[in-house]
């Protein structure tokens, strides 16, 4: 049985969810929240046995069907390939969540470019590239879902986290605009940005951070809202809040770059 298949039994006609960077953090979360809804499966990410151990988790608790693909989506064939590896094998994505990112701390001057690039080709280029790639499809059916995992240093410039923020910025607006295209067609658009939270990207006890299961919460019921943007947490609702339309831009990269200098100075000593 495909997972397509199972996934009608359970979510009346839906297919499976696609879950990138689905091996840790918040999209193991949020894959195991689809898992509990009966939702079946496609998850990606670079290391196949973290992969193989979400995926064990979701089939033990849920009885879901998972399919894992461990791809780097930094790398530029990767989102493509992934598309074609899903249709050859007759899997149709009814919801496409791009997780997937990677932050590169310290001064840009001195950081190594290609580890850069890879950073934002990862956060930026492959969000584009596989909204575009399975949009088509759930527009012709008149149903589907995308969820485009921001941050909340997209709302405001970031030194010494440059390339991230950056990037998460062009998540945000990019499904802001994607919102406006898809209105009424029976496709959910929306990003959700998280703070500061627990993950291995962001290890160690931290005054506010959330858990990577609370951000997933706050996905599922994105994903019930109606809105463009969602961020993760009433404390860093406000903070987006702040920065982005009370400071001006130059105090807002002010702090944001006393603490991010601060972070990266500590995981270099």
């Amino acid at each position: 049985m495909t997972p397509n298949e199972r996934a009608g039994q359970r979510t009346t006609g839906a297919g499976p969810a696609l879950v990138t960077g689905a091996g840790t953090g918040i999209g193991a979360a949020i894959a195991q929240r689809l898992a509990a809804r009966g939702q079946d499966l496609v998850l990606v990410a670079r290391d196949a046995a973290r992969l193989d151990a979400v995926a064990g988790q979701a089939r033990r608790e849920h009885g879901v069907e998972v399919l894992t693909v461990p791809l780097d989506l930094s790398l530029p064939d990767c989102p493509a390939r992934l598309a074609q590896q899903l249709k050859e094998a007759d899997v149709t994505v009814d919801l496409l969540v791009n997780n997937a990112g990677a932050a590169v701390t310290g001064a840009v001057g001195g950081t190594d470019p290609a580890r850069l690039r890879a950073s934002v080709d990862l956060n930026a280029a492959a969000v584009a590239e596989l909204s575009a790639l399975f949009l088509p499809a759930m527009l012709a059916r008149g149903r589907g879902g995308i969820v485009n995992i921001a941050s909340t240093a997209a709302y405001a410039p970031a030194p010494y986290n440059a390339a991230y923020a950056a990037s998460k910025a062009f998540v945000l607006s990019f499904t802001r605009a994607l919102w406006h295209e898809t209105r009424g067609t029976g496709v959910r658009v929306v990003a959700v940005s998280p703070g500061a939270i627990e993950t291995p990207m962001n290890p160690g006890p931290g005054r506010g951070k959330r858990l990577p299961e609370q951000v997933a919460d706050t996905v599922m019921a994105a994903l019930r809202g109606d809105g463009p943007a969602v961020v993760d947490g009433r404390a860093y609702g406000l903070q987006a809040f702040v920065f982005s339309r009370v400071l001006p831009s130059r105090t807002a990269a002010r702090i944001t770059g006393s603490f991010f200098r601060k972070a990266a100075e500590s995981r270099q000593g």
